[in-house]
């Protein structure tokens, strides 16, 4: 007799696949809205069209999902600074990586902000699925910015906090968003290239050399 295999270890159809998304996609608003602590399974439920117990068919528990969304945002996060290039033009590949930080911002502000919610409340859940994968991709990208400085082609800084500044100038424009529209509620588009013309002509004035061609 052939052995039932658990249907979460079997290949996913597309129907449960596209499930899976929408579940996700559900659960990424209402944590967005209220945090991890705030939303039930219940209301990612409701907010997908489905009935508890046919979510619970595909996610076990509102702590899978959780840990889902924060490991596709790691991705996210983690994706900008693995792309600096340390055979770059330094100053080039750290305006590069403040574009990609603020289309980030842009097209992914929910995510941003169930990010802060889990730093806000001290990542009571995943510390260590967040900072191990991160600290390792921050510890060699600070070893090749030190390296740029230590050859003289950009400008001598702290590079810990270069790279705190980086993600809190971009990062603001997700996180605050509710603020900025009520400030500034021009077009998105022009304002996340105003943002990067502005932040990259920043760091240019900091980190190019006064004698660079």
């Amino acid at each position: 007799m052939t052995a039932k295999r658990d249907p979460a270890s079997r290949r996913k159809t597309r129907i449960q696949r596209e499930k899976t998304e929408q579940i996700l996609a559900s659960a990424l608003d209402v944590f967005a809205a209220h945090g991890f602590s705030g939303g039930s399974i219940n209301a990612i439920a409701k907010a997908a069209g489905l009935t508890t117990p046919n979510l619970l068919y595909y996610f076990k528990s509102k702590d899978d999902i959780r840990r889902e969304l924060m490991e596709r945002t790691l991705q996210l996060w983690t994706a900008p600074l693995s792309m600096l290039n340390p055979h770059g033009d330094p100053v080039e590949e750290i305006c590069l990586y403040i574009g990609r930080k603020l289309e980030i911002s842009q097209k992914f502000p929910k995510e941003s902000k169930i990010f802060v919610y889990e730093i806000l409340n001290g990542l009571p859940q995943s510390r260590e699925q967040i900072f191990s994968a991160l600290k390792a991709v921050y510890h060699n990208k600070i070893g090749v910015i030190e390296d740029w400085m230590r050859s003289g082609r950009i400008n001598a800084v702290s590079a810990r906090h270069l790279i705190f500044s980086i993600w809190a100038t971009t990062q603001h424009y997700a996180d605050f968003e509710t603020q900025i529209d009520e400030l500034a509620p021009e077009d998105p588009d022009s304002r996340f290239a105003e943002a990067e013309a502005f932040l990259t002509g920043m760091y240019r004035r900091l980190l190019t050399p006064d004698d660079a061609d």
